[in-house]
């Protein structure tokens, strides 16, 4: 069934991510359900084992060693990271996202296909999740903090680990990208935590709120190197919610819809060109993907035969990656969009003899064409990792390993210790089924 967000349904979730819900919920990338807090006690394993320096190795890849010897033979490659979401990719192929743990919580991890999946560890609560990713490495996402008290954003480095990056005044602050100038983008709570607003981050100026279209609340979703955010924000009254462009010379920029009262920009390319998701004209329940930039204003791109689609983010190449419902809106698949092309179904490319039944859901894209995501295996969701035949793939030994001096960009706000050890190399990858589906 679709789940339609208009601009009276806007609330955060109980993950803090974009659910559907009531008057303040934010747009849902799980057609599923929401991302749900633990129904059992904090666990912090993962059934895994330490590798080197103390890392903890994430232990849930299903069929990983059998998936990786069958497949990456050949010119197209179909990855199972084991049950999960894969949401970020960078271009040296390692992906950010989390993974199921023991006890039914989640917890952020950084996968690099030379040494397989590490686990980020949480800001001393029970779970993490990672959603953005940069060239140097550097993960960003949201975690719980001690006693599960709030969410806040991280930005995770091997030097330093997975710092707490604050508010704009309140409880609960959410990470969603990062550029390789090591910008983040989100959204956090303002004094009083009766409202959200967008934020940009970065080093120097810690946490800036980007105001509004107008209205009381917005969120920031994507950045480009360029420093250009992207994300929604509410008009005036709180009428509707825009998708929006911002920069550090002109503020924010109303990018309007489809010909309905909501859209919603999650991702940005340096060109400029930006993707989302907007109600269309004559009906705010159907929601379509849109290809914006300055030139042409927004362009719908259509669905799968069914009724709504959601593009998530955009390369360098201009492909646009995220999903769209069927015909007869029986299954939401994974898309890929090029102007060349149009919308393809990447469950088409599904490859004989993989465990995945379904791609479900693209979030994430590099500027070599590989695609994360999540997708079904045996009625479980797990996370994939879609190198595409014409591709170019990383050799695993060019992966930026996150090692000890790892240069990048120093975080001056408060430090939190995560609760995984700090690694200074990455460990070898140990593999079992996973113990629980989470999502």
């Amino acid at each position: 069934m679709n789940r339609a967000v208009t601009p009276d349904i806007i609330r955060r979730g109980p993950r803090g991510r974009i659910v559907p819900g009531s008057s303040r919920d934010f747009l849902s990338l799980d057609p599923d359900q929401p991302h749900r807090r633990p129904l059992h006690p904090r666990n912090p394993h993962f059934g895994s084992t330490r590798g080197a320096c103390g890392m903890r190795t994430m232990g849930s890849l299903s069929l990983f060693v059998a998936a990786a010897a069958s497949l990456n033979a050949g010119p197209l490659s179909l990855l199972d990271l084991g049950g999960g979401f894969a949401y970020g990719i960078n271009d040296s192929g390692q992906v950010a996202g989390w993974a199921n743990a023991v006890g039914g919580a989640q917890h952020a991890f950084l996968y690099n296909l030379g040494s397989g999946m590490t686990d980020l560890g949480t800001l001393g609560g029970a779970s993490s999740f990672a959603f953005g990713i940069n060239n140097f490495g550097q993960v960003v996402g949201n975690a719980d903090t001690a006693g599960n008290g709030a969410q806040r954003a991280f930005l995770y480095n091997n030097e330093s680990g997975m710092t707490d990056l604050g508010t704009l005044g309140g409880a609960n602050s959410f990470a969603n990208r990062i550029n390789n100038s090591g910008q983040v983008v989100g959204w956090a709570d303002v004094a009083g935590d009766l409202t959200v607003r967008a934020f940009l981050y970065d080093n120097g100026s810690g946490m800036r709120d980007l105001g509004t279209l107008g209205g009381t609340y917005s969120q920031g979703l994507g950045i480009n190197d360029a420093g250009q955010v992207v994300g929604l924000a509410a008009t005036a009254g709180d009428a509707a919610a825009h998708a929006f462009l911002y920069t550090s010379g002109s503020g924010m920029t109303d990018l309007g819809t489809l010909g309905g009262a909501f859209s919603a920009a999650f991702g940005i390319n340096d060109s400029g060109q930006v993707v989302g998701v907007s109600t269309i004209a004559g009906d705010d329940t159907v929601q379509h993907a849109f290809l914006y930039d300055s030139g042409s204003g927004m362009t719908d791109l259509g669905t799968l035969g069914g009724a709504s689609s959601f593009a998530f983010e955009i390369s360098n190449a201009g492909q646009v990656v995220g999903r769209a419902a069927t015909a007869g809106d029986v299954a939401q698949h994974a898309f890929l969009y090029s102007a060349g092309s149009g919308m393809t179904d990447l469950n088409s490319l599904i490859p004989s003899g993989s465990v995945f039944s379904e791609l479900n859901e693209a979030p994430g894209i590099n500027d070599l064409g590989q695609i994360v995501g999540k997708g079904r295996v045996g009625g479980q969701s797990h996370a994939f990792l879609l190198t595409l035949p014409d591709a170019e793939t990383p050799e695993p030994g060019t992966f930026p390993l996150l090692g000890c001096g790892l240069a990048g960009v120093a975080i001056s706000r408060r430090r939190v210790r995560s609760s995984v050890p700090r690694p200074c190399s990455t460990a070898l990858l140990r593999t079992r089924e996973p113990t629980h589906s989470g999502l």
